[in-house]
């Protein structure tokens, strides 16, 4: 009973708590995202056609402009020449006319000169006369003091003026400081147009190694082709071997993850090969280029170079050395040009006023030749002079730098050029080697002598060994297009084969 009493009395006082519901979290505000809408431009198809007829001639003026500055130095080419009329077929030559007709370095880079070139111009035009003209109107309403009779006896209390002025204003003689200013700005355009030629000789260089580059990518296809066709006649001996009992399942296993693990192979070998297309297309400035058939090989033909008269080329023919000298001459024609801003200028002037009360009342006019100082400030044009000094000892002191830096170049162009025809010879002697091992290697097992593991070490020697090979012939070819490069100059191959 006390039990029931006391379970009564626990009910009724939960009865009277009373119920608590716990509270809802508050979920925190999902972030609203605003999706930008590209905005329509209209385009005018009339201001476009005219874009593209500029962008045409220009690229066509910037083409022979890069052609002669090519024909200096390397063959005659035609640089007028479309992809269109390749039918899908490029050889190393056809890509370089295309990259210096397409590649927009080089036209950015000629645009660049003709920058410069400009300011030659600017610079003589202090000769020019310099003419001015206006015509005025001005009405001035006098102040009268004066009264009575004196003001009566003033017709109008204003005058007005018609005044049309024509004047010029020309340089005699500045003692030497236009000159030396448009010596200096043609110094500038000198280097200007061998940075120009640099631009022109790296995009080749670009050309020539992404060409080689493919190249190589095919033959790393064709031979991956060829080991799968190896170890698929070795699947197919091993398996009838297998049937009849001569050989183990494992032989039949073996093949059979060799035949995959070189399909692999080729699959990877088919991508960098289509990466290698599209970068040839990007050198050459086209991207329509990729997926072409390549006409030329690799070089197989030997150079016969000496040091000596490459590093003499070099410093002939070098566009960035050359530019470094110009750019060392247009400094020291600066400080001429400083020096001489402490001289005076002659020059005459002459003007011709017709105006009046009437556009035709009167006129007149006034020539002369003055010589005068233009804000002359001994503090400043001293301060200027040194500075003038200090460039051109900077400049000299690249120059030096760009001259070690040609011959360092040079050097290891020529030493890698020499390692990569001693490698080659080496290469070329291996891959003999191995093609006779992996050939007695599938003639043993195909009369049952050999076994997998013989045939898959032969098989992946000549594959290793062709691969050198090409490789070793890539870096030859390389090697002699860096050589051009860093001279300046072609270097033509012997009837030599390596």
């Amino acid at each position: 009973m006390k039990r029931l009493i006391n379970i009564l009395l626990t009910a009724s006082i939960l009865a009277l708590v009373p119920t608590v519901t716990p509270a809802k979290t508050k979920s925190p505000e999902q972030p609203v995202i605003h999706i930008v809408k590209p905005e329509k431009s209209k385009i005018n198809k009339r201001q476009q056609r005219k874009k593209d007829a500029d962008k045409a001639t220009t690229r066509e003026k910037s083409s022979k402009e890069a052609e002669g500055m090519y024909e200096t130095k390397f063959p005659i080419i035609n640089s007028q020449i479309e992809y269109t009329e390749m039918n899908g077929e490029v050889s190393l030559m056809d890509c370089i006319k295309l990259a210096i007709t397409h590649h927009p370095k080089i036209m950015s880079a000629i645009s660049n000169a003709e920058i410069y070139k400009t300011k030659v111009g600017q610079a003589w035009s202090n000769y020019f006369p310099t003419l001015s003209a206006g015509v005025s109107y001005t009405r001035n309403d006098m102040l009268m003091t004066m009264g009575g009779s004196y003001s009566r006896m003033m017709q109008q209390k204003y005058n007005m003026f018609y005044l049309p002025t024509l004047s010029a204003n020309m340089l005699l003689f500045d003692f030497g400081k236009t000159k030396a200013s448009a010596d200096m700005a043609k110094r500038n355009f000198e280097a200007s147009r061998y940075d120009a030629e640099t631009s022109i000789e790296t995009v080749i260089y670009n050309v020539k190694v992404a060409y080689f580059n493919m190249l190589f990518a095919q033959h790393q296809k064709f031979v991956y082709e060829d080991t799968v066709k190896d170890y698929e006649l070795q699947l197919k001996q091993a398996q009838a071997y297998y049937d009849i009992g001569k050989k183990a399942k494992i032989d039949v296993t073996t093949a059979q993850y060799n035949l995959g693990n070189a399909n692999v192979n080729l699959i990877k070998a088919k991508n960098t090969l289509d990466v290698a297309s599209v970068t040839l297309a990007n050198s050459v400035g086209i991207p329509e280029l990729e997926n072409v058939v390549l006409k030329d090989e690799l070089n197989t033909k030997e150079y016969n170079v000496e040091f000596n008269n490459l590093l003499k080329t070099a410093e002939e023919s070098r566009p960035s050395l050359l530019a470094a000298k110009k750019l060392m001459d247009a400094a020291e024609m600066n400080v001429r040009s400083a020096k001489r801003a402490f001289t005076p200028d002659i020059s005459a002037l002459g003007s011709y006023s017709n105006g009046g009360r009437q556009i035709s009342a009167d006129y007149g006019y006034q020539f002369g030749v003055q010589l005068n100082y233009n804000a002359l400030n001994i503090m400043l044009l001293k301060k200027q002079v040194d500075e003038a000094k200090a460039t051109y000892r900077k400049y000299v002191a690249d120059y030096e730098v760009e001259k070690q830096n040609v011959y360092l170049e040079v050097k290891s162009a020529y030493i890698n050029l020499l390692n990569s025809h001693d490698s080659l010879e080496v290469a070329k002697l291996a891959l003999q080697q191995a093609k006779e091992q992996q050939y007695q290697a599938f003639r043993r097992y195909q009369v049952g002598l050999g076994n997998a593991i013989e045939f898959k070490d032969a098989e992946n020697t000549y594959l290793n060994a062709q691969l050198s090979y090409y490789s070793n012939l890539l870096d030859y070819n390389v090697n002699a297009a860096e050589l051009e490069r860093v001279i300046g100059a072609p270097i033509k191959p012997s009837d030599d084969e390596l």
